[in-house]
């Protein structure tokens, strides 16, 4: 994995105070990713990992937790106060469906994390979230990144990354993750389509979920400038099948992921998609870290 350039520019600061002690912005001896003309840079990133933990998504698990010691090295050595996080795209979901012999039928799949930010036990960690200044980020974030592949076959990214934020904050189970001077970046990993739904659903004989009433791409990227209170806030990246058609690699197949495609359309320069059938996920974390680097330097607080 590439080194992304990641200290603050030469000649960046005025001396880092005013004549009474006070901090008039980031000089030369703060670690900051490099600012552009509006912003002052990033000191902080709240960063998000949505895996899809369905049944086909095994090796890609393994590769990014390969990868992932040279992503962390990359955010160890651009001097930002970090926190890492993981949930899975499992959603739990309710609808009916209409049978030929009359009447309705709930159905319903459990089991998902909803976008709570998963706490396994077994990887000793104190809170749901992994920070800069814990013991082993990466050893930690390898261990939970091991999501499994026993989630949903329907597989909603984006719905579980507004739970994360949305459902989860209110309920207290996320809370404490989300700072409101940090850059917030999220990071989806799947090899299906997205089949985030509006509520509630209610399908024809045979029909199928995710072929039905989705919600528009677009207003994940609304909930997301709402949430951070403004576009420059946050940045996204999407790991996913980039189309046309399915594409194989050594993972096995995926999916065009036209939702998410349309997502990162919608969201402009904030966001960017990168193909999960390369065969090595190393290109797409470094792309990712350039998409956080340009972010920083354009973040406006």
């Amino acid at each position: 994995l590439a080194m992304v350039a990641c200290g603050p520019p030469a000649g960046r600061g005025n001396g880092g105070g005013d004549d009474t002690g006070g901090d008039d912005g980031p000089d030369a001896g703060d670690q900051v990713w490099p600012p552009g003309d509006s912003g002052s840079g990033c000191q902080k990133l709240d960063l998000l990992f949505v895996i899809d933990n369905s049944g086909s998504m095994g090796q890609e698990q393994m590769n990014l937790i390969a990868n992932f010691p040279q992503f962390i090295n990359v955010l160890n050595a651009s001097g930002l106060d970090y926190r890492v996080a993981v949930t899975t795209t499992a959603v739990d979901y309710k609808y009916t469906m209409a049978f030929p012999i009359g009447g309705n039928v709930a159905q319903s799949t459990g089991a998902g994390e909803d976008g709570a930010m998963i706490k396994p036990a077994s990887c000793n960690m104190t809170k749901r979230w992994i920070e800069k200044t814990d013991p082993n980020p990466s050893q930690t974030f390898s261990c939970a990144a091991n999501v499994g592949t026993s989630g949903n076959a329907d597989e909603m990214p984006l719905g579980a990354m507004r739970m994360a934020f949305e459902e989860r904050m209110s309920d207290m189970t996320n809370a404490g993750f989300r700072r409101s001077d940090a850059l917030l970046g999220v990071v989806f990993l799947t090899d299906e389509e997205d089949c985030s739904y509006e509520q509630p659903v209610n399908l024809s004989f045979g029909q199928s979920l995710c072929d039905s009433q989705m919600e528009p791409a677009v207003n994940y990227v609304s909930f997301l400038d709402q949430y951070t209170g403004h576009r420059s806030r946050w940045a996204a990246a999407a790991i996913a099948g980039m189309g046309p058609g399915n594409c194989m690699s050594t993972f096995g197949n995926a999916n065009e992921a036209t939702r998410l495609k349309a997502f990162v359309a919608a969201a402009g320069s904030q966001a960017r998609m990168s193909s999960i059938c390369d065969g090595d996920l190393s290109v797409s974390l470094q792309q990712t870290l350039a998409l956080f680097q340009s972010a920083c330097g354009d973040i406006i607080f």
